[in-house]
């Protein structure tokens, strides 16, 4: 059987921004809290028929993967109702503060959610969480040099039931393989970590200010 698929190498491996047009677009349902819900009739740029399809607006999204000098990884633990499991997480939380920078974001969750600072900030990944269904996007920062903060965050509702929980880095990605772990924000960046930790190491990874075209664009 002849293969006829494209082999893409290093550069070559990159997401292509690309809009088709929409015919109508209207609002279908509004929370009044974090989402919404769009409707939009897409156009196929080929010239297919119009099709329907719900998008989830979402403001976005940090998460942190806090090391300390061991490799261990601090996570919290915290009841989510949805999916009904009290899962362990990293620190992370919403972009809802109106012109807040990224990695400011990311330190006020970091001190929120486990009363921790960081010297040194590294851009992890960037993900769509669910690209089928909503334009929320999400970046994951490495944070080191760690010390504890001077003032707790006095949380709230399912937050004011959190634990602080450290793990060994090589821990959390053996439980997220074994189908232990389920946060999305944890398997993301726990693979990401390991993979930069035993290839070309932190040093290389994105600066923390880098721009972020998914959100920015």
């Amino acid at each position: 059987m002849t293969d006829h698929s494209e082999l893409r190498y290093g550069a070559g491996l990159a997401d292509a921004r690309e809009t088709w047009p929409v015919a109508s677009s209207e609002v279908v349902y509004q929370t009044g809290r974090v989402i919404a819900v769009r409707r939009d009739q897409v156009v196929p740029p080929t010239g297919g028929e119009p099709f329907v399809r719900d998008v989830v607006v979402h403001p976005g999204a940090v998460g942190v993967v806090a090391l300390d000098e061991d490799n261990r990884m601090l996570l919290v633990r915290q009841y989510r109702h949805p999916v009904g499991y009290r899962l362990l997480e990293p620190p992370a939380g919403l972009l809802d503060v109106q012109g807040e920078a990224y990695r400011l974001g990311a330190e006020r969750e970091l001190w929120e959610e486990a009363a921790t600072k960081a010297a040194d900030w590294r851009v992890l990944v960037d993900a769509f969480t669910s690209p089928g269904l909503t334009n929320e996007a999400l970046r994951i920062f490495l944070a080191r040099d760690l010390s504890e903060a001077n003032e707790v965050y006095d949380r709230l509702h399912e937050e004011a039931d959190m634990e602080t929980v450290w793990a060994p880095l090589a821990d959390v990605v053996k439980a997220v393989l074994a189908g232990d772990l389920h946060n999305p924000t944890l398997v993301m960046g726990s693979l990401a970590a390991w993979t930069a930790l035993n290839g070309d190491g932190f040093d290389t990874l994105r600066p923390a200010d880098v721009p972020w075209p998914a959100k920015d664009s």
